[in-house]
Order: structure tokens, then C-alpha cells, then sequence
């Protein structure tokens, strides 16, 4: 049965764990201006204080209008308990992933039950436990903030970006400064693919632009690209091999030449002959590259 309760009566600790949505709030906060609060808070009532688990989009709301009691009903005079009846009740139709990951982990860490207790507790498989325990393992705590702010696709994530950190190894640190660089830019799901797969993939080039927030200008980059394969001649696919082949060799060798094991004099007459060989072909060989940059990029 629900009850009324004042608005300052509710602990928002919870706040953290679901997610945000600035134009399903805005909706929602027109909505209650017209009919008010018509499906109740939802919380625990320990013997401590009354914590908020469901909600906030409505707290924010009636305390935005300045309505200071609210429809509520207690989940559980236990946190843990309530997070498990929140969940229960909820399941996949009121949280997604995120949100179910981040309270398996107050589950797991703060009030210590096993993963085969909570599968139990929730009537799920280990797997599914499982699986959202590691999604948010190996997400930075950048990252999360992010996304519980709704600056970021969940969706886009999920599918686009992690499929990046476990084949290429992209790591904490890149998947991080890609999301901060593109996050509340309000981008489809297709312009992230398209981001991502130039940042991961692409040349350092392309990477530091989006870094620096030119995410604009490397979309239309990538946008000019033909997705058809063979949208390129034998010619054109000969010299974009020779090109990566190029780049490849280059930072190999640029990284070589400065290992201290080079220390052979044989070694060292061979080279500089040959060092001498390729530094008289620099001058024209990089008018030649500045000029087709040039060209390329306004084709």
C-alpha cells in the first residue's frame, strides 16, 4: 500500500545508480504539472532513515514545482532486500543493464552476497549475474559517470565500443577519452560506429583530431569514405596498401633508431649511407605527400 511522505524525509544516496535522461525528465516534469505524481516513489524504510531506490526523475520533479509530499511505497525495511524487490518487480522493463550491473555490485561489495545467493535471490542465472558484474569491472569510473548521465548511448557502448577493448585491447584509458570527446554531443548510434572505428582503427591523425573535439570535421572525414569496398580501382587499393605499409614502416623504424643495441660500427657505415640515401629523397617526397593531402582532402 502506498502512503504519503515528505520529500525531505527521502535519502537520495541511491541517486547514482539510475540513470539520467534530460528530455524524458523534461516530459515527465510537464506531465506532473497537469495531473501530479500518479505512480508512487518506491524505497526502504530501515530503522535508520528512508532511502530512495525509485524514482528521482519524480523527486526532481515535484521539487522543481515545489510539492513537498509524494506518493510512496516501501520496498523492504532492508536495503539489500529492497534493491532485491526493486529488481524482481523492475526487471528488464524499468532498468537496463547499467543500472541492474551497478546494483549487483552494492549487492557483491557493500552487503556481501555471492553471485550464486543473488542469482537465487532474483531468479536469474549465474551468467546473467555474471555478465553484469564484469561490464561494470572494466568500465572507468569516467566512463560510468558519463553514461548514468545519459550524455552517453548505453546502446553505443555496449555493442560499438566493448567489442573495441577486447579485440584491439584499446584499454580503460582510450575507450574513456573517446566517450569524453563525443558525450553529449547528441550523435546517432551510426556516427559513433563511424567515430569509433576511425579512432580505434584510423591513423593518429584522426585520433587526435576527435581528441581535441573536432569531432565534426573527422565524422565528415569518415563519411567521404565509401563503405562499399569496391568503391576504390585495383590502382587506388594498390596505393592504399603501399600507404598503410608506408606508416607501418615508418614508426618501426623511428622506434628502432633509437635502440640502444645498436652498436656494431659495420652496423653503423651501412646506415648512415643509407640514412643519407633517404634523407636527399625527403624534400620531394614530402612536397609530393603535401600535395596529395591536399588534393585528397578535397576530393
Amino acid at each position: 500500500m502506498s502512503e504519503h511522505v515528505e520529500l525531505t524525509t527521502l535519502d537520495l544516496r541511491y541517486e547514482g545508480y539510475r540513470m539520467g535522461d534530460d528530455a524524458v525528465e523534461a516530459r515527465l516534469l510537464a506531465s506532473i504539472t497537469e495531473r501530479g505524481i500518479e505512480q508512487p516513489l518506491g524505497g526502504v524504510d530501515t530503522p535508520q532513515r528512508r532511502f530512495l531506490l525509485d524514482g528521482f526523475k519524480r523527486y526532481r520533479s515535484a521539487k522543481k514545482l515545489g510539492i513537498g509530499c509524494v506518493p510512496y511505497v516501501s520496498l523492504g525495511a532492508e536495503e539489500a532486500m529492497g534493491i532485491v524487490s526493486l529488481m524482481r518487480v523492475a526487471k528488464d522493463q524499468t532498468l537496463n543493464v547499467l543500472e541492474q550491473a551497478k546494483f549487483i555490485a552494492e549487492l557483491r561489495n557493500v552487503h556481501q552476497m555471492s553471485v550464486a545467493e543473488i542469482a537465487e535471490k532474483l531468479g536469474r542465472s549465474k551468467g546473467w549475474i555474471s555478465m553484469r558484474r564484469n561490464l561494470l569491472e572494466e568500465m572507468s569510473e569516467g566512463v560510468q559517470r558519463i553514461l548514468f548521465r545519459g550524455a552517453f548511448p548505453v546502446y553505443a557502448y555496449m555493442y560499438t565500443l566493448r567489442p573495441f577493448m577486447r579485440m584491439n585491447a584499446a584499454g580503460k584509458e582510450r575507450v574513456e577519452r573517446f566517450v569524453k570527446a563525443v558525450a553529449g554531443r547528441r550523435l546517432s548510434v551510426r556516427d559513433i560506429e563511424l567515430l569509433a572505428g576511425g579512432y580505434f582503427h584510423g591513423p593518429s591523425s584522426l585520433r587526435e583530431a576527435i581528441d581535441q573535439g573536432k569531432w565534426s570535421w573527422s565524422l565528415d572525414q569518415m563519411k567521404r569514405v565509401p563503405e562499399d569496398p569496391q568503391g576504390c580501382s585495383d590502382f587506388e587499393h594498390a596505393l592504399l596498401r603501399d600507404l598503410e605499409g608506408l606508416q607501418k614502416c615508418m614508426q618501426r623504424v623511428t622506434v628502432r633508431c633509437r635502440d640502444k643495441r645498436l652498436e656494431s660500427r659495420a652496423f653503423h657505415a651501412q646506415a648512415n649511407l643509407l640514412a643519407s640515401s633517404l634523407l636527399s629523397q625527403f624534400p620531394p617526397f614530402l612536397e609530393t605527400m603535401r600535395e596529395f593531402h591536399d588534393r585528397s582532402g578535397q576530393a
